[in-house]
């Protein structure tokens, strides 16, 4: 059982239905919803951490699921998928990000899509048989090409159903630097490459035809010129559209300014004159009645007050200036300013810092030659730098290929490929990429005198998926992605090799979370978690169900797998899940 403290309330993205899931908020595939798929009509599954097998008799569904997880991830569908007598087919997924390692909120926000909430991401996938698509990332509409990248960090399935990051050379190569320790070594490098980058670009800036070169010169001579000779630093532009402002009004300005003047103080019904009688009536009225005191402050404030506004439009009319020269010159400011703008940048302040770029690229071109022996110089340096670090990364690669393959030969031993070998292929190149100068790619020989072929040359998806079985239980801890899926491991596989089998599945669930289809009951009684599928048929049609099981019902699920009957295939059923 899962403790209450373990577990949060999760929602699929389809909330008509209310539907609701209790499910354990460290498994990686929390819950998976499939409506109208093959023989499904409507099925919720919950998944756990660890290790879950899922089981059941052929044909009763137990591959739908890893269909469904791959349509959901973005595996082209086809409607001859979608349920009889159903018009669309509908997949979600609900997974735990806690375990993700990839920045996948940083990618949801970088392609415009919801960031997950509760480290919970919901994914939804819709297909008609009209043709119509439609899928979802937390809510967000988005494209499959979208769901496939999500998926290729989220799940591993290892079977019919090619979904595999391993079969990928450059994953190869990144799982091989992990498992030599060389993040750092490979970080150096990329910085390296990146830096050499930089300087051939800024070399190839300078590295023109001497007409190109001529050109270039009187460009940014011309512009560097124009910029200085506006002298930005010392305008303020507001100030200057503020005067450009009075000095274009400044004959309406003098009209107001007189005539609100002559309000003032003019000799007849003038606000001054007024204010002298209002004076004396107040006084008046004072001396019948004290108690009007307060009236006699307020008339002295007024008269104070317009008596400053007098001063103030006096001296205001005395600064208005008639000058259409400067009128002249301040539009033409004005406009050079603009012009400036448009050509160099929205504001002043880009305009200036454009000058500031094209002064030091005039520079550094009025002084080529010595620049670009200097940058030569440093590309020398730079590409030394580079040789030697990939000289040393090569070095640590070939050192661990032999020991990697001998683990993967161990396993691949104990998984019943008894002369099979397994070997790394490391080509160098010339030119370097990110990681290197280093090309591998995986390689496989099932069959002693054969030569080895690339992992995705494997025929066998039961072979592929033993294979990559061996590989992941050696790179358990390097591997990043976090749910492994296994379809049809079991197959040609039984006796010892199969215990084997169940026993590596639980070793790798010890990092991350992993289900695995199979029809061997060895491999089922390894698991932490045990799901069965079975076909029942309802109102004349043939459903698909899956439903955990525990107890006595896992019990009595070994024993069909077991293929007997009796005390004796019981109790053989009891001691495989007891181990």
């Amino acid at each position: 059982m899962v403790s209450r403290k373990a577990t949060k309330r999760i929602r699929f993205a389809d909330a008509s239905k209310g539907l609701k899931l209790l499910a354990n908020e460290f498994a990686m595939l929390s819950a998976l919803r499939i409506k109208n798929l093959a023989l499904v009509e409507d099925l919720t599954v919950e998944f756990q951490p660890g290790y879950n097998a899922i089981t059941g008799e052929t044909g009763a569904g137990k591959s739908i699921l890893i269909g469904a997880l791959s349509l959901v991830l973005g595996e082209r569908a086809s409607k001859s998928l979608i349920r009889s007598g159903a018009d669309k087919s509908t997949v979600e997924a609900v997974f735990d990000t806690r375990q993700i390692k990839s920045p996948i909120n940083r990618w949801l926000d970088e392609n415009g899509l919801e960031e997950c909430e509760d480290h919970q991401l919901f994914l939804k996938r819709t297909f008609s048989a009209g043709g119509t698509n439609r899928q979802f990332i937390n809510g967000s509409a988005t494209s499959l090409n979208h769901l496939a990248q999500i998926g290729e960090w989220l799940v591993d399935i290892h079977g019919p159903h090619d979904h595999q990051s391993l079969l990928h050379p450059n994953r190869q190569l990144a799982l091989l630097d992990a498992y030599a320790g060389l993040d750092k070594d490979i970080a150096a490098f990329t910085a390296l490459l990146r830096e050499r980058k930089e300087v051939e670009t800024e070399r190839a800036d300078l590295i023109v035809d001497e007409q190109t070169y001529e050109q270039q010169l009187d460009l940014l001579r011309f512009q560097v010129k124009e910029i200085a000779a506006a002298h930005l630093a010392e305008l303020n532009e507001e100030e200057l559209e503020q005067e450009h402002q009075r000095s274009s009004n400044a004959s309406q300005l003098t009209h107001l300014a007189g005539s609100t003047l002559d309000l003032l103080t003019g000799e007849s019904e003038s606000l001054t004159s007024q204010l002298t009688s209002i004076s004396r009536q107040i006084h008046s009225l004072h001396q019948i009645d004290p108690a009007a005191e307060n009236l006699i402050e307020l008339q002295e404030q007024a008269s104070g007050v317009i008596q400053e506004l007098q001063t103030e439009l006096s001296a205001y009319l005395d600064r208005i200036e008639l000058n259409p020269e400067r009128l002249l010159e301040l539009e033409e400011q004005i406009d050079a300013l603009q012009s400036l703008k448009r050509k160099y940048g929205p504001s002043l302040e880009d305009v200036v810092q454009f000058g500031e770029k094209a002064a030091d690229k005039l520079s550094s071109l009025e002084s080529r030659d010595a620049e670009v022996s200097r940058l030569n110089a440093e590309l020398e340096r730079l590409s030394k730098e580079l040789i030697k670090t990939g000289k040393t990364i090569t070095s640590k690669r070939k050192k661990v290929i032999g020991k990697l393959s001998k683990e993967v030969v161990k396993q691949l031993r104990a998984l019943g490929f008894k002369q099979s070998e397994f070997d790394v292929a490391l080509e160098s190149m010339d030119t370097p990429t990110q990681n290197g100068f280093d090309r591998i790619e995986f390689q496989f020989a099932p069959n002693p005198g054969e030569p080895s072929q690339p992992l995705r040359a494997i025929a066998s998806s039961g072979e592929m998926a033993r294979v990559m079985l061996a590989i992941k239980t050696v790179l358990a801890e390097q591997d990043r992605v976090p749910l492994l899926i296994f379809d049809e491991v079991d197959a040609n596989v039984g006796g010892e090799t199969a215990h084997v089998v169940g026993e590596k599945m639980s070793r790798i669930a010890r990092n991350r979370q992993v289900l695995c289809v199979t029809h061997l009951a060895q491999v089922a009684a390894a698991a932490d978690h045990h799901q069965v599928a079975s076909k029942e048929v309802t109102k004349g049609r043939t459903l698909s169900t899956i439903k955990p099981v525990a107890g006595n019902d896992r019990v009595n699920e070994v024993v069909r797998m077991l293929g007997g009957k009796g005390e004796a295939v019981i109790k053989h059923a009891e001691q495989l899940l007891k181990m």
